[in-house]
Order: structure tokens, then sequence, then C-alpha cells
């Protein structure tokens, strides 16, 4: 069976990589990339390569996705298009709208299209929020003792109501939301990746993160298949085991600097104006407390494991940043 897949999010480096993937399947007669700005392929920047994807210019947040899906006979719909962070020159404001409207009128698109008969959402582990009376590990079914209440996790959370509610209004259609932990590999640019690569890094005195990543390779593969098969249902997606926030400094050979919370808040505050690293107050929660979540629903529902632990997928991320322990060289 053919597919006509539209790919939101695609001048960003995961979307992009998932769209070009998807063009490349020989099952997916059609691939249509949206997005507010040209992906790095279309520019002078360079990029990863979107293949045969065409390139449609749109906002999600006005009316002209629905046109997009109509003409196209759309019958994937794959969203990827949510944001972490402010980018500089925007506010936390727009980055709302973008998350939360855009949403909004896409899957208010989806459920007027007579075409669409799957729908795969991206967000993220953080709408578990981290606290210290959350559990050492948080399944699909579990609440948040605290749950998110700014910024990116709370968009996400926002998302995933409008989604539940799309499902229950198109029972026909097949809907999978996917809960991803923090990115990590070669090609992630990201708040936290920025934050590993700073000559020293500020930690939080008295806490010992557990941090979970998952490999951008096994993320683009998990999308490919929810894309292709139906998977109703909301699965987390990480990498094996976790890892010490303590351990990834040494592993990166970084210095770390321990910081009294309020220190680490006002010194996320600067950093955040300037636009270095984003210390959102939910990025400080995350260093204080930590996340961890359990894959095995996944797992057993595509028959298919990551390839990548956290501890590799971080080990990539070191490798291709040059980043080695202190008096060696990685092996």
């Amino acid at each position: 069976m053919t597919h006509t897949v539209l790919v939101t999010g695609v001048s960003r480096h995961i979307g992009a990589r998932v769209a070009s993937v998807l063009a490349a399947d020989p099952d997916v007669s059609r691939v249509i990339g949206v997005d507010t700005v040209p992906p790095p392929s279309l520019t002078r920047d360079g990029g990863v390569s979107l293949g045969r994807t065409e390139f449609v210019r749109v906002d999600l947040r006005s009316p002209d996705i629905a046109q997009v899906i109509a003409a196209a006979d759309i019958d994937t719909v794959v969203h990827m298009s949510l944001v972490s962070a402010p980018s500089r020159g925007t506010g936390r404001a727009l980055m709302k709208e973008h998350n939360v409207i855009g949403a909004m009128q896409l899957l208010g698109a989806c459920q007027r299209s007579a075409t669409v008969r799957r729908v795969v959402v991206r967000s993220t582990t953080a709408v578990y929020g981290s606290s210290p009376r959350n559990p050492a590990v948080f399944t699909e079914d579990m609440e948040p003792h605290d749950g998110p209440v700014h910024g990116y996790a709370k968009d996400a959370a926002e998302v995933e109501g409008y989604v539940r509610g799309f499902a229950r209004r198109r029972p026909d259609v097949a809907v999978s939301l996917l809960r991803f932990a923090n990115f990590m590999g070669p090609g992630v640019d990201s708040p936290l990746t920025r934050y590993f690569t700073q000559p020293v890094l500020p930690t939080v005195f008295g806490f010992d993160p557990r941090l979970q990543f998952v490999h951008e390779d096994d993320a683009v593969e998990v999308f490919r298949r929810m894309a292709k098969e139906d998977h109703p249902g909301t699965f987390n997606v990480a990498g094996a085991g976790v890892l010490l926030l303590s351990q990834c400094a040494r592993r990166a050979g970084r210095a770390s600097l321990p910081l009294f919370a309020p220190v680490f808040r006002t010194l996320g505050d600067v950093v955040r104006r300037v636009g270095l690293v984003d210390y959102s107050p939910e990025q400080v929660r995350l260093m204080s407390h930590g996340r961890a979540v359990d894959s095995g629903r996944l797992e057993s529902e595509l028959g298919w494991k990551p390839k990548f632990t956290t501890g590799a997928a971080f080990e990539d991320f070191l490798r291709s940043r040059g980043l080695h322990p202190f008096g060696g060289a990685r092996r």
C-alpha cells in the first residue's frame, strides 16, 4: 500500500531526517514537508537532503494547512513541529502559539479531512515533569504528582489533550502519541546538547539527577515505522538505562560548578536573555530531580528495540563534538 504523507517541522534536523527517510521509501508515493521557513537543504546553509519531499511554506496557525491536506489527498500526518525553546528574536508567547494553536489548527484540518487515516504526533517525556515525589520510572498510564506548569512541557501537555480529543472524535483514524526522551546525537542542537558543550557545567547543589536520551537514528526509525503502520496509543520512547548528570560531566570531560538552586535560576535568567543556553524553569527542575521512563510498551508494540542505549547515544554525541574525559582520548 502506498502512502501520501505530510510531515511538519521539516526545517529542523529530526523533521528533515524523517521526511528524507519516508521520501526514500518505495511504499510512500509522496511526501509533503511543511514549515514556516525553508529547510536548510533548500538554502545556502546546507543540511539534510529532503530527497523527493515537496516543501510547502505554511504557518500551522493559519487555516492554509487544511488546503494543503485536501489538495494532496494526505492519508498520513506526522506532526513534529513542537518547539522546545524560543528562538532568538521570538518570545515565549509566539512559541506557545506555534506549539498549541498550530497543533489545534492541524488537528482541526485532519478532523475535517476525508482522506486522513493515520496521525503521528511528537510529544515529550517532559509532560511527566520532574519532582521528588514522582515515581522512579514512569509508564504511559502514570500521572505526575506535579505536572508541568511552564514552557515547552506545558505546551506538550496541552497538545496531548487536543490529540486525545481528536482521537475520540475520529475513532476511524489511528492516532499515535510519542513521548520522546531528550534527543541526542551528532546532528541534534537543543538546550541540553548546548549545555553539555559548555566549558563548565552549572549544576544544582545537592542533586545528581538521572537523565535519559534517545538517539536521533532511533527516533527517526520510530517515526518511520509509525508513519507506515497503525499503532494507536501513547508510547514512551527512550534508550535503555539512565545516566547521572555527574556521569555525563565526567564522560564529556567537563568540570561541574554546583550552585544553590536560586543562584542556578538567576544564572539561567541571565544566559537565556543573552541567548547562550536555555535554563528554563523546567530545565532547572530536570537538573534537580531528573526523570526516567519505561519504553516497554513501544518495544512490545513494534517488536523492536532502540539500537542505542542512553549511554551509547550520549557517547555518540560526545564523539561528534570531539569531547572526551579528562586525561585521555575517547575510545
